[in-house]
């Protein structure tokens, strides 16, 4: 029996990336796509409360059912398995994203949040991003790749309790998959100022990722800016077990005293 595979992302039902992930997933299983009804970029992992969530049926991609969410990512991998998939399905991809998740924007990432949430639900769950913001943006240097990473996760598995982020250079054929690390950075010049036609300010989401460790070798950072694919395995479970052991001490020695 062909796995049953589900799809989402996180720039809407409308986004081309979700359709090239879709012409990729149909050769290895059933699929079906629930995905927002309108762009979700940086909700990372939000739920919607207090708030009716609708389900709507739009025409099929192929053999790819379609649904639609007035949600957030989430919102769609949790009402998709509570009431679209006719089972638990026995894989979930997220994407394709039209634009980078790399380093620390997994943290903000609807991609990731979606992922994150499937891998919460016990599968196994991937989210492909493209460096690439625009809704044009060429997706065909790296679809081999894609192709080949979901072959190896449809065929292999992930161990459970871990997602895959998977980033992709633009505008390059990569030149191969590095498994790596998520480098540490951190988001300048966030909010760009300016006035309205009454002269009141306002702020608008901009800035920059700066990584802090440019030097570093073993980072997705590094490796995508030397036009490779970089897969971080990630957690949902954020414990430090490390931390755990030193506060545990800190603890331990006031019940001494």
């Amino acid at each position: 029996m062909k796995p049953l595979i589900m799809v989402t992302n996180d720039d809407s039902v409308n986004a081309p990336g979700l359709y090239r992930l879709i012409d990729v997933l149909q050769e290895f299983g059933n699929v079906i796509a629930v995905a927002p009804a309108r762009p979700q970029s940086g909700m990372s992992s939000a739920i919607s409360v207090n708030t009716a969530l609708r389900i709507n049926s739009l025409p099929d991609y192929g053999d790819t059912r379609v649904f639609s969410v007035n949600g957030t990512p989430v919102d769609c991998v949790k009402l998709g398995l509570a009431a679209v998939m006719p089972r638990k399905p026995d894989f979930l991809f997220s994407g394709i994203n039209h634009g980078s998740n790399s380093g620390t924007a997994i943290t903000y990432s609807g991609t990731m949040g979606a992922a994150l949430e499937g891998c919460m639900a016990g599968i196994p769950s991937v989210g492909f991003s493209l460096l690439h913001h625009s809704l044009k943006a060429d997706f065909s240097f790296g679809m081999p790749f894609i192709r080949e990473i979901a072959a190896k996760v449809i065929e292999n598995r992930i161990e459970p309790g871990i997602c895959l982020n998977v980033n992709i250079p633009a505008k390059v054929e990569p030149k191969g998959v590095r498994v790596c690390r998520a480098a540490k950075g951190h988001w300048s010049e966030e909010y760009s100022r300016y006035l309205d036609p009454e002269g009141h300010p306002f702020y608008w989401l901009t800035g920059r990722f700066v990584n802090e460790e440019p030097d570093a070798d073993d980072t997705d950072e590094y490796w995508l800016g030397n036009e490779f694919i970089s897969i971080v395995p990630a957690r949902a479970d954020q414990t430090d077990m490390e931390a755990v052991k030193h506060i545990r001490r800190l603890y331990d020695s006031d019940r001494e005293l």
